[in-house]
């Protein structure tokens, strides 16, 4: 029974850090070569989400602000609210589109996202994404070096 517990809890959380991390991420621009303007890149890279009540703040934990936390990585988390409308602010002056949704819009653009790739026809000449890690390096490894191995 404890088992069960733990493993429901281990569970739940992983769910609540996956839909928090993956949505404010997934559906903004992705980049094939060097991006030269980090900014520019950050602020195209992730989107924040607008928490409708303080239970839904609470339960993003300050990852509802992914533009701060992109522009300025090492500043402690609890800072991201009031820094939020100096990033607003500044992105208007400098014409730079400031990114955020609702926090269900959020959620409806990721699963667009993920539902549109996924029935997208496969690109069979892809790179393999993990072809240069540590686990696709290992002889067992399904797929070696962006190519699939021999069973």
């Amino acid at each position: 029974r404890q088992s069960w517990r733990l493993s429901g809890h281990v569970f739940l959380a992983g769910l609540v850090s996956a839909l928090i991390v993956t949505v404010t991420h997934q559906s903004e621009d992705l980049f094939d070569g060097l991006q030269h303007d980090w900014v520019d890149a950050q602020l195209r890279s992730t989107r924040n989400a607008v928490t409708s009540n303080a239970f839904s703040e609470w339960l993003w934990g300050g990852m509802q602000y992914q533009l701060e936390h992109h522009l300025f990585p090492t500043m402690p988390r609890y800072k991201y609210r009031a820094l939020a409308p100096i990033v607003r602010r500044w992105a208007a002056e400098v014409g730079a589109e400031y990114r955020e949704d609702g926090e269900w819009q959020i959620l409806c653009r990721n699963f667009a996202t993920l539902r549109c790739v996924a029935h997208l026809p496969a690109a069979l000449r892809a790179p393999s994404s993990r072809a240069d890690s540590v686990f696709s390096q290992r002889a067992a490894a399904a797929w070696v070096g962006g190519t699939r191995a021999s069973p």
